[in-house]
Protein backbone atom coordinates (compact mmCIF):
# COMPACT_ATOMS: atom_id res chain seq x y z
CA UNK A 1 0.00 0.00 0.00
CA UNK A 2 0.83 3.28 -0.33
CA UNK A 3 2.00 5.03 3.01
CA UNK A 4 1.90 8.81 1.40
CA UNK A 5 -0.74 11.08 -0.24
CA UNK A 6 1.42 12.15 -3.10
CA UNK A 7 -0.10 14.78 -5.26
CA UNK A 8 1.32 17.43 -7.85
CA UNK A 9 1.34 21.33 -7.68
CA UNK A 10 -0.42 22.53 -11.28
CA UNK A 11 3.14 24.64 -11.01
CA UNK A 12 4.39 22.07 -13.54
CA UNK A 13 1.40 21.89 -16.09
CA UNK A 14 0.41 25.36 -16.02
CA UNK A 15 -1.05 25.14 -19.63
CA UNK A 16 -3.65 22.86 -18.55
CA UNK A 17 -7.33 23.61 -17.32
CA UNK A 18 -7.90 22.17 -14.53
CA UNK A 19 -10.05 19.76 -16.28
CA UNK A 20 -6.66 18.65 -18.26
CA UNK A 21 -5.21 18.09 -14.72
CA UNK A 22 -7.59 16.12 -13.09
CA UNK A 23 -7.04 14.09 -16.80
CA UNK A 24 -3.51 13.92 -15.96
CA UNK A 25 -3.61 13.11 -12.17
CA UNK A 26 -6.14 9.89 -13.06
CA UNK A 27 -3.42 8.63 -15.61
CA UNK A 28 -0.94 8.66 -13.18
CA UNK A 29 -3.28 7.25 -10.22
CA UNK A 30 -3.03 10.46 -8.12
CA UNK A 31 -6.16 11.60 -6.04
CA UNK A 32 -4.94 15.08 -5.08
CA UNK A 33 -3.31 18.03 -6.56
CA UNK A 34 -2.50 21.35 -5.24
CA UNK A 35 -3.28 23.97 -7.47
CA UNK A 36 -1.12 27.28 -7.99
CA UNK A 37 -1.60 28.20 -11.77
CA UNK A 38 -4.47 27.00 -14.77
CA UNK A 39 -5.16 27.71 -18.47
CA UNK A 40 -1.22 29.81 -17.94
CA UNK A 41 -1.75 32.05 -15.42
CA UNK A 42 -1.11 32.21 -11.47
CA UNK A 43 -4.31 33.85 -10.93
CA UNK A 44 -6.08 31.10 -9.40
CA UNK A 45 -9.38 32.68 -8.93
CA UNK A 46 -10.38 34.38 -12.28
CA UNK A 47 -8.45 30.77 -13.95
CA UNK A 48 -11.14 28.86 -12.09
CA UNK A 49 -14.06 31.35 -12.48
CA UNK A 50 -13.77 31.15 -16.35
CA UNK A 51 -13.91 27.11 -16.52
CA UNK A 52 -16.40 26.77 -13.72
CA UNK A 53 -18.43 30.06 -13.32
CA UNK A 54 -18.68 28.97 -9.13
CA UNK A 55 -17.35 27.79 -6.53
CA UNK A 56 -20.52 25.60 -6.20
CA UNK A 57 -19.86 24.20 -9.67
CA UNK A 58 -16.13 24.06 -9.16
CA UNK A 59 -16.71 21.78 -5.64
CA UNK A 60 -19.29 19.31 -8.69
CA UNK A 61 -16.79 18.95 -10.79
CA UNK A 62 -14.53 17.47 -7.85
CA UNK A 63 -16.91 15.19 -6.68
CA UNK A 64 -17.08 14.19 -9.83
CA UNK A 65 -13.94 13.66 -10.67
CA UNK A 66 -13.10 11.80 -6.87
CA UNK A 67 -10.47 14.78 -7.27
CA UNK A 68 -8.93 16.19 -4.06
CA UNK A 69 -7.69 19.92 -3.75
CA UNK A 70 -4.51 19.75 -0.90
CA UNK A 71 -4.33 23.35 -1.20
CA UNK A 72 -5.08 26.62 -3.11
CA UNK A 73 -1.59 28.43 -3.72
CA UNK A 74 -2.04 31.99 -3.13
CA UNK A 75 1.03 34.79 -3.81
CA UNK A 76 0.57 36.48 -0.43
CA UNK A 77 3.74 37.02 1.80
CA UNK A 78 3.60 36.99 5.38
CA UNK A 79 6.70 39.21 6.17
CA UNK A 80 6.33 42.46 5.04
CA UNK A 81 2.75 42.83 4.22
CA UNK A 82 0.13 44.91 6.47
CA UNK A 83 -2.96 42.86 6.20
CA UNK A 84 -3.95 39.25 4.64
CA UNK A 85 -6.43 40.61 2.87
CA UNK A 86 -5.74 38.95 -0.51
CA UNK A 87 -6.77 35.89 0.41
CA UNK A 88 -10.88 36.66 1.10
CA UNK A 89 -11.05 35.91 -3.04
CA UNK A 90 -9.85 32.31 -2.59
CA UNK A 91 -12.56 31.74 0.76
CA UNK A 92 -15.80 30.47 -0.90
CA UNK A 93 -13.92 28.84 -3.17
CA UNK A 94 -12.03 26.97 -0.76
CA UNK A 95 -14.85 26.33 1.73
CA UNK A 96 -17.21 24.78 -1.05
CA UNK A 97 -14.81 22.29 -2.29
CA UNK A 98 -13.49 21.55 1.53
CA UNK A 99 -10.07 22.29 0.87
CA UNK A 100 -7.93 22.15 3.96
CA UNK A 101 -5.40 25.19 3.50
CA UNK A 102 -4.54 27.90 1.44
CA UNK A 103 -0.61 28.31 0.72
CA UNK A 104 0.74 31.87 1.91
CA UNK A 105 4.69 32.81 1.35
CA UNK A 106 6.94 33.69 3.87
CA UNK A 107 8.41 36.56 2.15
CA UNK A 108 11.33 38.32 4.07
CA UNK A 109 14.91 37.70 4.44
CA UNK A 110 16.34 38.20 8.45
CA UNK A 111 12.82 39.35 9.80
CA UNK A 112 13.47 40.76 13.36
CA UNK A 113 11.44 40.35 16.56
CA UNK A 114 9.51 43.14 15.39
CA UNK A 115 8.50 41.35 12.04
CA UNK A 116 7.97 38.25 13.30
CA UNK A 117 5.77 40.01 16.18
CA UNK A 118 3.77 41.38 13.64
CA UNK A 119 3.23 38.24 11.58
CA UNK A 120 2.04 36.65 14.36
CA UNK A 121 -0.18 39.38 14.91
CA UNK A 122 -1.17 39.14 11.53
CA UNK A 123 -2.05 35.68 12.13
CA UNK A 124 -3.73 36.06 15.59
CA UNK A 125 -6.11 38.49 13.35
CA UNK A 126 -6.74 35.75 10.58
CA UNK A 127 -7.51 33.00 13.46
CA UNK A 128 -10.34 35.63 15.08
CA UNK A 129 -11.34 36.05 11.67
CA UNK A 130 -11.92 32.42 10.84
CA UNK A 131 -13.55 31.16 13.76
CA UNK A 132 -15.91 34.23 14.18
CA UNK A 133 -16.95 33.19 10.43
CA UNK A 134 -16.91 29.34 10.80
CA UNK A 135 -14.71 28.63 8.50
CA UNK A 136 -12.73 25.49 7.64
CA UNK A 137 -9.95 26.36 5.88
CA UNK A 138 -6.51 27.38 7.51
CA UNK A 139 -3.33 28.77 6.07
CA UNK A 140 -0.15 27.20 6.13
CA UNK A 141 3.02 28.75 5.54
CA UNK A 142 5.97 28.01 2.92
CA UNK A 143 9.36 28.02 3.76
CA UNK A 144 10.32 29.60 0.85
CA UNK A 145 12.29 33.00 1.52
CA UNK A 146 12.89 33.31 5.09
CA UNK A 147 11.93 30.30 6.85
CA UNK A 148 14.13 28.08 4.56
CA UNK A 149 16.51 28.83 7.33
CA UNK A 150 16.94 26.62 10.02
CA UNK A 151 17.41 29.25 12.73
CA UNK A 152 14.89 31.44 11.41
CA UNK A 153 12.25 28.77 11.29
CA UNK A 154 12.82 27.57 14.84
CA UNK A 155 12.64 30.50 15.84
CA UNK A 156 9.51 31.43 14.43
CA UNK A 157 7.82 28.24 14.77
CA UNK A 158 9.11 28.96 18.77
CA UNK A 159 7.08 32.45 18.48
CA UNK A 160 4.12 31.35 16.27
CA UNK A 161 3.56 27.65 17.98
CA UNK A 162 0.35 26.94 16.26
CA UNK A 163 2.24 28.03 12.70
CA UNK A 164 0.84 25.22 9.96
CA UNK A 165 3.83 24.64 8.15
CA UNK A 166 4.06 24.16 4.24
CA UNK A 167 7.89 22.37 4.50
CA UNK A 168 9.84 22.89 0.82
CA UNK A 169 12.20 20.34 1.59
CA UNK A 170 14.43 21.05 -1.24
CA UNK A 171 14.90 25.14 -0.06
CA UNK A 172 15.88 23.56 3.75
CA UNK A 173 17.94 20.87 2.50
CA UNK A 174 19.68 23.54 0.03
CA UNK A 175 19.94 26.00 2.70
CA UNK A 176 22.07 23.36 4.90
CA UNK A 177 19.16 22.14 6.65
CA UNK A 178 19.68 18.19 7.82
CA UNK A 179 16.36 17.26 7.28
CA UNK A 180 15.62 14.72 10.43
CA UNK A 181 16.99 17.36 12.90
CA UNK A 182 15.00 20.20 10.99
CA UNK A 183 11.51 17.44 10.76
CA UNK A 184 12.64 16.70 15.11
CA UNK A 185 11.79 20.84 15.65
CA UNK A 186 8.91 21.29 13.12
CA UNK A 187 6.80 17.77 12.83
CA UNK A 188 3.82 19.20 15.02
CA UNK A 189 3.81 22.29 12.28
CA UNK A 190 4.14 20.83 9.20
CA UNK A 191 1.23 19.70 6.68
CA UNK A 192 2.29 19.85 3.54
CA UNK A 193 5.64 19.08 2.03
CA UNK A 194 7.04 20.00 -1.82
CA UNK A 195 9.69 17.51 -3.41
CA UNK A 196 11.80 18.13 -5.91
CA UNK A 197 15.70 17.19 -7.32
CA UNK A 198 18.63 19.02 -8.45
CA UNK A 199 22.21 19.20 -9.10
CA UNK A 200 25.27 21.27 -8.44
CA UNK A 201 26.52 22.29 -11.88
CA UNK A 202 30.11 22.88 -12.40
CA UNK A 203 29.68 26.67 -11.83
CA UNK A 204 28.49 25.63 -8.59
CA UNK A 205 24.99 26.70 -9.42
CA UNK A 206 21.65 24.75 -8.43
CA UNK A 207 19.83 23.38 -11.32
CA UNK A 208 16.77 21.62 -11.27
CA UNK A 209 16.65 17.92 -12.58
CA UNK A 210 14.05 15.17 -12.73
CA UNK A 211 13.02 13.33 -9.96
CA UNK A 212 15.87 10.38 -8.81
CA UNK A 213 18.23 11.87 -11.28
CA UNK A 214 19.88 14.80 -8.71
CA UNK A 215 21.30 15.00 -5.23
CA UNK A 216 18.05 15.32 -3.01
CA UNK A 217 17.70 12.55 -0.22
CA UNK A 218 14.86 11.45 -0.98
CA UNK A 219 15.23 7.63 0.87
CA UNK A 220 16.22 9.98 3.62
CA UNK A 221 12.80 11.97 3.33
CA UNK A 222 11.15 9.09 3.19
CA UNK A 223 12.16 7.01 6.14
CA UNK A 224 11.93 9.90 8.39
CA UNK A 225 8.15 10.77 7.15
CA UNK A 226 6.75 6.99 7.25
CA UNK A 227 6.07 6.83 11.44
CA UNK A 228 4.23 10.07 11.18
CA UNK A 229 0.36 8.48 10.73
CA UNK A 230 -1.19 11.88 9.33
CA UNK A 231 -0.47 10.96 5.78
CA UNK A 232 0.09 14.89 4.86
CA UNK A 233 0.32 15.50 1.24
CA UNK A 234 3.52 14.48 -0.66
CA UNK A 235 3.36 17.01 -3.51
CA UNK A 236 5.73 17.42 -6.30
CA UNK A 237 6.92 20.96 -7.17
CA UNK A 238 7.92 20.38 -10.91
CA UNK A 239 8.88 24.07 -11.48
CA UNK A 240 8.00 24.19 -15.20
CA UNK A 241 6.23 27.89 -14.97
CA UNK A 242 8.85 29.23 -14.20
CA UNK A 243 11.46 27.18 -15.95
CA UNK A 244 9.95 26.36 -19.08
CA UNK A 245 13.00 24.56 -20.43
CA UNK A 246 12.85 21.54 -17.76
CA UNK A 247 10.39 18.84 -19.61
CA UNK A 248 6.87 17.82 -19.39
CA UNK A 249 5.29 17.23 -15.77
CA UNK A 250 4.57 14.04 -17.08
CA UNK A 251 7.54 13.32 -17.82
CA UNK A 252 8.73 14.23 -14.52
CA UNK A 253 6.20 12.45 -12.99
CA UNK A 254 6.96 9.17 -14.41
CA UNK A 255 10.53 9.78 -12.97
CA UNK A 256 9.27 9.92 -9.54
CA UNK A 257 7.17 6.73 -9.56
CA UNK A 258 10.34 5.49 -8.15
CA UNK A 259 10.94 7.60 -5.46
CA UNK A 260 7.42 6.85 -4.35
CA UNK A 261 7.88 2.99 -4.81
CA UNK A 262 10.50 3.52 -1.84
CA UNK A 263 7.51 4.60 0.21
CA UNK A 264 5.49 1.59 -0.26
CA UNK A 265 5.38 -1.17 2.26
Amino acid sequence: MRAFNYCFSTLGCSELSLREAADLAERHGIASVELRALSGTIDLIPALTAEFGTPAAFAAFLTERNLRVAALDTSVRLFGSTDLLAIEPFLAWAEAANIAYLRIFDGGKQPGPDEVAYAAALLNEWDAVRRSRGLSVDLMIETHDALADFGQLLAFVEHVPAARILWDTHHTWVQGSDLKTLWSHIERNVVHLHVKDSTTDNDGQRRYVMPGHGDFPMAQLLSILKPDERHIPLSLEWERHWHPELPPLEDAMMAASSWWEQGAF
